[in-house]
């Protein structure tokens, strides 16, 4: 397994932890999906999720779950923990956060399906929820989208 991860050009795997200092795209690495003829669902939750607010600096707290349909490429797990680290020193809006999230999985897999929460605790008194998604445009998973943002609570 381990010589089949090399051949992938995975990077982090299996190699000492080197967290980057801020918020980076490069740090994340995907692997070949060995069921793409398969529709399924991939979840991830990272429930320690940190960032700053970019007016006061203060540490922002929060889960992000990820949950997407791959095709052919599937994000490695230890890069997207590096990845989520870097924005502990980031100075990102919630909503931004989820976005930029999506948008960066989105480059690296060009998976079917994404949607990206971010819940996070409570500043002054109120929650933010933001929930973005995207589907592979010109197909079911552009309407299933649709349908799950049309529907979303």
């Amino acid at each position: 397994m381990e010589e089949n991860r090399k051949n992938e050009g995975l990077a982090a795997l299996g190699h000492k932890t080197e967290y980057p200092s801020g918020y980076t795209a490069s740090v994340l690495e995907a692997f070949e999906n060995l069921h793409p003829e398969n529709d399924y669902w991939v979840r991830f939750n990272c429930p320690e999720f940190t960032s700053l607010c970019p007016i006061t600096g203060q540490p922002d707290f929060a889960e992000i779950r990820i949950s997407y349909i791959p095709d052919k490429k599937m994000v490695e797990s230890k890069s997207l923990k590096l990845y989520l680290h870097g924005y502990r020193n980031v100075g990102s809006f919630h909503e931004d956060c989820v976005n930029r999230i999506m948008k960066d999985l989105i480059a690296l897999m060009d998976p079917k399906y994404i949607e990206v929460t971010g819940i996070f605790v409570p500043r002054g008194g109120i929650s933010i929820y933001p929930y973005a998604n995207w589907g592979r445009p010109g197909t079911r998973f552009e309407q299933l989208a649709q349908q799950r943002l049309d529907t979303h609570q």
